[in-house]
């Protein structure tokens, strides 16, 4: 073959495969996350469709409500995407926990005595990805580890960051 005419078919290729990238659909705009603690998944969907599933790994205080900081329990209820950051779970996605059901039922716990006076109700709950710890990273959704929080993998973590916009809805369910 000769060079103009391989040069010819190089750039038809390249031309073809820029068009067929430019063509590629964007990923639908993620509109409510729905993490399932039982099943250990999250599901991200636009509108009603699902666009993405993911195991996690949450907090080991089992299934209910938050009750205060600190018993290790992923709160169940409606949040929001706050706002997001690096962390050392590579990304943090802050969830806007305790809303106000969550603080009602707190001190309705601490009014009744069923939690020590001297409890706190906590926050920093988030999406975020793996222990920093490498000896941890290929085996932490094995086992709930959190402290409330829902992890997922480092890589996880960065594609769901892109794809899911503060004030986007966030149910937990046990």
């Amino acid at each position: 073959m000769s060079l103009p005419r391989r040069f010819a078919v190089m750039a038809f290729g390249l031309l073809a495969g820029a068009t067929l990238l430019a063509a590629a659909p964007p990923e639908p705009r993620v509109t409510r996350v729905l993490i399932q603690k039982d099943a250990h998944t999250m599901k991200l969907y636009a509108g009603d469709k699902e666009v993405g599933s993911y195991k996690v790994a949450i907090g080991p205080g089992g299934a209910g409500h938050k009750h205060r900081e600190g018993d290790k329990v992923t709160p169940v209820g409606r949040y929001h995407v706050v706002n997001r950051g690096p962390s050392i779970y590579t990304v943090f996605m802050r969830l806007d926990y305790p809303n106000a059901e969550d603080r009602k039922r707190f001190y309705a716990l601490k009014a009744k005595g069923a939690l020590p006076a001297s409890a706190t109700i906590g926050g920093d709950i988030g999406i975020h990805g793996s222990p920093p710890q490498p000896v941890y990273k290929e085996t932490h959704k094995e086992w709930d580890w959190t402290l409330g929080c829902i992890a997922v993998d480092d890589d996880e973590i960065k594609a769901i960051a892109k794809r899911v916009p503060d004030g986007t809805v966030v149910d937990i369910e046990d």
